[in-house]
């Protein structure tokens, strides 16, 4: 494929769906925010957002999919923590050395992968941020992949904020 053909597939719009809803610029604003803001704000921020601009379809879909994707997060880091505590204690247990005996080789082993996966997991986090934070900017109605869904059907909402029914 050419370059101009790339570009041209890159750049071009879907049609909107039937009853969909351009959003104004403050909601767009809002939007992004609330996908860029749970970077530094958790949980927190989204929950905020979402409150204050209930009134706003637009907002409201994309402030409560950073919202979940933020509880989905906080559910498998602290899984990620208990698995790693309980591995952690259970080989210390395991190794059962006096006072004097080195740390268990797992240990050392155990802790590089533990980090790598919450540094990875940041990553993923940041990237759906800035990528989501980008699409709410444009306007787009962007989902999710399983949050977006779900979010849809809290909000009673269908594609591109029309009133499902």
């Amino acid at each position: 494929m050419s370059a101009s053909v790339v570009a041209f597939l890159l750049h071009m719009e879907e049609t909107p769906p039937v009853g969909a809803i351009e959003p104004a610029q403050d909601e767009r604003t809002m939007a992004i925010l609330a996908h860029v803001l749970q970077v530094v704000g958790w949980w927190i921020a989204p929950l905020i957002i979402l409150l204050v601009k209930r009134e706003s379809r637009f907002v409201s879909f994309h402030a409560l999919q950073a919202f979940l994707l933020q509880i989905v997060y906080m559910i498998v880091v602290g899984l990620f923590m208990v698995v790693w505590f309980c591995t952690f204690f259970l080989t210390m247990a395991h190794h059962g050395g006096g006072s004097n005996a080195a740390p268990p080789p797992a240990f050392f082993v155990l802790f590089p992968v533990v980090w790598l996966g919450f540094m990875g997991m940041w990553i993923a986090m940041l990237t759906v941020a800035i990528v989501y934070g980008i699409k709410a900017g444009r306007g787009e109605w962007a989902e999710y992949p399983l949050l977006g869904s779900l979010s849809r059907k809290i909000l009673k909402i269908g594609p591109g904020g029309a009133i499902a029914i």
